[in-house]
């Protein structure tokens, strides 16, 4: 089923969407991406996956996991309260969701990897 994960009604419109944010990564989602694509990890990640009628920067299903990386405007109290209704939205569902801001993936990988693998093995 296409939709296992996302929302029936909303899968079309959401899954374009999705299509359209896979090409023009960010830095700091580039680089984030080569390090957990093609299970580097041991683990299967996917890249802007639909989940209900969100899209998650990366997810492990097997492991319930999605990591969002977070520009700027996500630092504005309005993004904040949006990404806080996201997250407990995608918790519900079973989720665990840890973030990162864009400068700490470009700038502390280790540090990111670290936070990465505790999550995957908690």
């Amino acid at each position: 089923m296409k939709w296992a994960t996302a929302d029936a009604l909303a899968y079309t419109a959401v899954e374009n969407n999705a299509v359209k944010n896979r090409k023009p990564m960010t830095p700091a989602e580039d680089k984030l991406w080569q390090v957990l694509k093609g299970n580097k990890l041991g683990i299967h990640f996917r890249r802007q996956h639909v989940i209900g009628t969100y899209i998650a920067d990366f997810v492990s299903l097997k492991n319930h996991l999605v990591i969002e990386v977070d520009g700027e405007y996500h630092q504005t109290s309005e993004q904040q309260l949006v990404d806080q209704y996201r997250t407990d939205y995608l918790q519900g569902k079973g989720y665990r969701v840890i973030r990162f801001t864009n400068h700490q993936v470009l700038t502390d990988m280790e540090s990111v990897m670290s936070i990465i693998i505790k999550s995957l093995i908690t």
